[in-house]
Formats: structure tokens, sequence, C-alpha cells
């Protein structure tokens, strides 16, 4: 069942970056086109390309986390010893858990904020239904790497060498 809705999960995330993505290439193309073409353009579309740059930055940032493949520097990794290096990487994961809850708390504080003071966007969009990309990806993030870190945590105890 996890198997399932872990490959179900991955196809949302794939299916999210490419609709985003293909939306961005359309929206600026015809900007593009219609601008210098017929000296018109969509108003709001380069406040929605910005946003959708956002969207997609942290949803990339999200499916990278799938398989703990953020951007790191592997130094440690040739000369520490294994059981030690699968420390480190335990470690690494709960600071990486910890920074991400962190990101997702003040996101959070950020939506709350924009809600309050009824920030709008797009001509009317309330802003924070579309800020809401922050704490839901920097909660993904967290979640992952903190079941990242109990995997890694429980193949130490077991006496694995590697995970």
């Amino acid at each position: 069942m996890f198997s399932r809705l872990d490959r179900m999960g991955r196809i949302a995330e794939d299916a999210v970056l490419v609709v985003i993505l293909s939306g961005m290439i359309l929206l600026a193309a015809s900007q593009i086109v219609l601008r210098n073409f017929l000296n018109v353009g969509f108003i709001w579309g380069d406040e929605l390309l910005r946003m959708l740059v956002l969207w997609i930055a942290v949803a990339g940032a999200v499916a990278a986390s799938r398989k703990d493949k953020h951007i790191n520097i592997a130094i440690l990794d040739r000369y520490l010893p294994d059981k030690i290096a699968i420390v480190a990487k335990v470690l690494i994961h709960f600071f990486t858990t910890a920074i991400a809850g962190i990101m997702t708390w003040f996101s959070i504080q950020f939506v709350r904020t924009s809600h309050e003071f009824g920030d709008v966007l797009l001509g009317g969009v309330p802003a924070w239904l579309l800020q809401l990309i922050l704490p839901v990806g920097f909660g993904l993030i967290s979640y992952r790497y903190f079941l990242f870190a109990i995997k890694d945590l429980a193949g130490l105890l077991r006496g694995g060498d590697s995970l």
C-alpha cells in the first residue's frame, strides 16, 4: 500500500512539474508573440510567470527530495569509514529536517500575514492561495528528510553498513 501511495505521489509531483513548466513556456511564448507582432499582451502575464517560477522551484525541490537528490558536497563520504559516514548522513538528514521545518513555520507565518493584510495578485486572486506552495513544499521536504533520517538510523542500529 505504501509503495502504491509513493508511486502515486511521484506521478502527481511529476505531473505538477510538467503542467507548470508547460504553462510557463506557453505563457512566455504567447507574451512574446503578442507583444512583438500585435503590440498587446496579457496584463497579468508577467506576474503569473513570476508566481510560476516560485511554484516550479518549490515543486522541483520537493521532487529532488524524494530520493535525497538535493545539492550537497560529498567530501566527507570519501574519507570517513562506512559506519561514521552513515552517522554523518543521519545527522545531516536530521539537520535538513530541522531547517526545512523552520522554513515551514516561517512560510506559514508569511502566508498568514498575507491573508490578514488581504494581499491580492493577478488582479484579484488572494495572494495567500498562491503562496501556499511554500509551507506545503517545505513541509513535504521536512517530512521526507525525517523519514530518511529514521530509515538510516534504523539501518545503523540493525548493523547495516550501507543504506
